[in-house]
This record gives C-alpha cells, structure tokens and sequence, in this order.
C-alpha cells in the first residue's frame, strides 16, 4: 500500500465514521460504532498495524494523518456518547404510568400545634397583647435570674436543662436552651416602660422522660402586663375571657393556689372537663423582685403573668391521647387537622 492509498483509506474512513456516528443514538450501536472503527481489530487500527510496509517518508506523513484521525473519532465517541446519556436521563420512564386516572393536588395545611397557638395568639391581641418572639438560645441571666429562680432551684440541674455552656461568663450566666419563653419578659421590660402586655409564642426544651404527656419539646405561650393598679381580678378576668374563647363561651374555670418563683401569690387555673377538673396554665401576680431587676418600681406597678402549653390545649379540645404525636411527622395525624 502506497501513502497516497493509505491518505485516501484514512479520508474514506473519516468520513463513514463521521455519518455513521450521528446515527448511533443509543449506547448500543455507540458500542458497535466504536469496535468497528477503534476497536482491536477496527478499520483504523488495521491502517495503524500497515502503516510498517511503507517507505520511512510516507510511513511519518501517513501516520500524523492516522493519528489525528484517532484523536478526531475518540472525541466525537466521547460527544456522542455523552449526548446519548442525556437524553437518556430526560426520557420518560415506566415509574409513571400516564394510563392512571388523575388525582387531585393536596394542599398543605398549618400543623395543629401551629394551629392553636395562632388561635391563642388571636385571643389575646383582641384584649389588647402584643406578641413578641425570642431565641431558642437563651442567656442563663434571662431564662432564671431575672425571674427570681434562684440559683439552687431544681430547674438549673442538668438533669432538667439541656446546657450548651454552663460555666458563668459574667452576669449573663450560661448558654441554655430555653426551657420557658419567659424570658421575653424581662427582655420586654428593659426596653419600655409600662404599660406592657405581651403575649410570647415558642418552642421550649427540657430533659424529660417522654411518655403520653411529657415531651423534651414543647410549645408554650406565656403573657405578661404591667401597670398602674394591675390587681389579681384583672388576672382572672383576662385568664376567664381567653378559657371561653378557646374552649366555649359556658366553660367553667377554677383557680387554685400553686407555687412559682416568679410570681407572689401564684396559682393554676382548672377547667371544668367532662365533668372532671383538669388543670391547664399556671399564673400569678409578677412577684416584686422580678421588677425591681428590670428597673421597674414595686411600689407603682403591679402586673400579673401566665403560661400555657398550646399542646395540652390542643390535646383537650381534639380529643389527643398523646403528645408525641405533635412531633413524630406522621402524616395520618397531621392530614387530620
């Protein structure tokens, strides 16, 4: 074989190759494509393996073509098989079956602990409270000491608390995550003067043993006014309106004497239930020290202050048997609100 014969074998071969390639569109004919022209025994490989019987002039001359020509196809197979694979991945598959009847869209739906904190929410802008938000991240400072817990309480054990820091740096104390959205009421207190009434959504966390009614998560929504002449009456009378507008215009309350720090006298407030009494906030009258650590003077203002789980609300007016089922995400629970 002359060089002039082999230039014309390489041309020839570029050429069909170049044709046939566009027509290879899946991997299948690529791959026969590829052994035809490439492979061991290809068209190009038998005019590499000839190229030994020509005179070393043309042997140089026919060789640069022929490996250019190589260059050229094993780019061209690299394209084509890369357009062969996306189109692929666009096509249509049998994962949908297009004989199917048609199915109405669900649309989304608030998740019922949402739900019932903007309906306890609701209840008290229409009295007049302002609702205010906090971080899940709280300053030791705000989450106990300004709310009069002091520092031996039961509360700031790690068994209680999930800690993120617990050594002091300086007043503010600790990191923790809150396990009450209390403290927006000191945070509130600093910045205004009253009177104050606010209301504060959130989520909270604690060490617990979950079971039908404990969770280590949870919602709340504490309340808090303050101003001149606040008496316990103007606790019960907003505690009694939020009661009827939530659970019914003839629910029963009852209020019991009961313990926090943060208040002086305190109490929790019952409802009646199907004829049992069944407690759902706690509440009090906001104890002096807690405003005289924001500057507010005793003396002059009064307030009251109150807390209460959106859960446990919850639980009650839907007939709920347990609270974890607020956070497990099963969509059987949730499509039901």
């Amino acid at each position: 074989m002359t060089s002039s014969a082999t230039e014309d074998s390489i041309s020839s071969i570029k050429a069909e190759a170049l044709e046939r390639l566009s027509a290879a569109t899946d991997q299948d004919s690529l791959e026969r494509w590829r052994v035809e022209f490439m492979g061991r025994k290809g068209r190009l490989t038998g005019i590499l393996r000839n190229l030994g019987s020509l005179a070393p002039e043309e042997r140089r001359e026919a060789g640069a073509a022929a490996n250019r020509l190589k260059g050229e196809l094993e780019a061209a197979f690299e394209a084509q098989s890369a357009l062969n694979k996306r189109a692929a991945s666009s096509a249509p598959t049998d994962a949908i079956d297009v004989t199917l009847p048609g199915r109405k869209t669900r649309p989304g739906r608030l998740h019922p602990s949402t739900q019932m904190i903007r309906e306890m929410l609701a209840a008290f802008n229409e009295m007049g409270f302002q609702t205010v938000e906090g971080n899940e991240v709280e300053l030791e400072r705000y989450n106990f000491d300004m709310l009069n817990i002091p520092a031996d309480h039961p509360a700031r054990d790690m068994q209680d608390t999930i800690w993120i820091n617990r050594e002091r740096v300086g007043a503010d104390g600790g990191i923790l995550m809150r396990t009450q959205t209390s403290p927006m009421q000191p945070r509130t207190m600093e910045q205004q003067d009253p009177p104050v009434r606010i209301v504060s959504p959130g989520k909270c966390f604690r060490i617990e043993a979950t079971d039908a009614t404990h969770e280590w998560q949870f919602h709340q929504v504490e309340g808090l006014a303050v101003d001149e002449g606040l008496s316990f009456a103007d606790l019960k009378g907003t505690l009694y309106e939020f009661a009827r507008r939530i659970f019914g215009a003839d629910r029963k309350v009852r209020f019991r004497c009961d313990f926090f720090p943060f208040v002086e006298p305190g109490v929790d407030m019952s409802i009646d239930w199907n004829g049992r009494w069944v407690e759902i906030l706690g509440a009090g009258m906001v104890h002096p020290q807690v405003l005289r650590n924001v500057g507010y003077d005793p003396e002059k203002y009064t307030g009251f202050a109150f807390g209460v789980g959106p859960e446990r609300v919850a639980m009650l007016k839907y007939g709920i048997e347990d609270i974890r089922h607020f956070f497990n995400n099963d969509l059987r629970f949730l499509s039901q609100f």
